[in-house]
């Protein structure tokens, strides 16, 4: 293994390479995961969520406008934006992953996803009754298997 030069930082050396690949040749994906990894219940570390109550927030999908946060969960490894769609999807409510959610822009009030409007209204039938696991379990495999990295160069 190539040691270090003690006068070189490990900051200048990654600035040498392609910021895209961290140690042990990984392409760094969004939230510090390997990209191509996808954690449907937690939001990315980036997002700008910290905590907030995002009810009341709108929400912006690749290709448009889908509705208004009707309620949030921040639960650890658990979290999940309720969205009303209104007329888009004739008032049926829909459940977004934290996973989903790229970033948030207070100012404006808007929740950014990184899925388009196709894909959210082809998931799975949110009912507000069910709270079983199995649900959960396949809403969140939906949007796994929809996930794709984003390119490099249109992470925040």
């Amino acid at each position: 293994m190539e040691r270090l030069d003690q006068h070189t930082t490990p900051e200048a050396t990654l600035r040498g390479v392609d910021q895209g690949v961290v140690m042990g040749g990984t392409p760094a994906g969004v939230g510090g995961t390997p990209a191509g990894t996808f954690d449907p219940w937690s939001y990315r570390d980036e997002a700008g969520v910290a905590g907030s109550n995002l009810a009341g927030y709108k929400v912006e999908a690749t290709d448009g406008s889908i509705g208004k946060i009707d309620s949030d969960s921040n639960e650890v490894n658990a979290s999940y934006l309720v969205v009303d769609t209104g007329p888009w999807i004739f008032g049926r409510k829909v459940m977004l992953p934290a996973g989903t959610v790229n970033h948030v822009d207070h100012d404006e009030r808007k929740v950014y996803v990184d899925r388009n409007k196709d894909q959210i209204k082809a998931a799975p039938e949110y009912d507000e009754t069910a709270t079983d696991p199995a649900f959960r379990d396949k809403l969140g495999g939906y949007y796994t298997d929809t996930y794709a990295a984003p390119p490099a160069g249109d992470l925040r």
